[in-house]
């Protein structure tokens, strides 16, 4: 079993409160990594409650996103059409429910990561994986990354790849 993680192709991270023009630009090859994957696909969403100011990443990045249940906080509507298993609501950087739904698939052959952003909830979810399963095969796909910024986001694919995280 192959598994595509897509981690956080939602509103507020692509045009929203913490969009980015690289954001934006990686959407058709997400779009086209999910529709030409032979495997499982998965989604991860970032969620927050009205709280989140109060929050310890609150108080780190003061900018409230992905707010449940309002437009920011839902996948990118191209690219939840192509959903099929519901989506994992995780309430910081990395997935331990992730870790879990990992744990139940059978013969896993590989594991490829998408999305947003490279250097928080990618590398997070990244490296949890790799501390759990550290002799599955796990891909990044750098053209269908993007971080908060450029040079963030090769800090975090360089970050990976130290971390024997393949890189494609």
């Amino acid at each position: 079993m192959k598994i595509l993680v897509v981690v956080d192709m939602q509103n507020d991270f692509i045009d929203g409160a913490l969009g980015t023009a690289e954001a934006v630009a990686i959407l058709p090859t997400v779009k086209a990594l999910i529709e030409g994957f032979d495997g499982k696909v998965l989604f991860t969403r970032d969620t927050h409650f009205e709280n989140y100011m109060s929050t310890e990443e609150g108080k780190k990045l003061p900018v409230p996103h992905c707010i449940k249940d309002t437009k920011g906080w839902q996948i990118r509507p191209e690219l939840d059409a192509l959903r099929t298993t519901p989506a994992i609501d995780k309430l910081t950087f990395g997935s331990r429910e992730l870790i879990s739904l990992l744990a139940e698939e059978q013969d896993l052959e590989s594991i490829t990561l998408c999305g947003l952003c490279t250097d928080i909830c990618v590398i997070s979810n990244a490296l949890l994986i790799k501390a759990y399963y550290p002799e599955i095969p796990l891909y990044v796909v750098a053209s269908a990354c993007a971080g908060v910024t450029p040079k963030s986001h090769d800090n975090a694919l360089n970050a990976m790849k130290m971390c024997q995280v393949n890189i494609v």
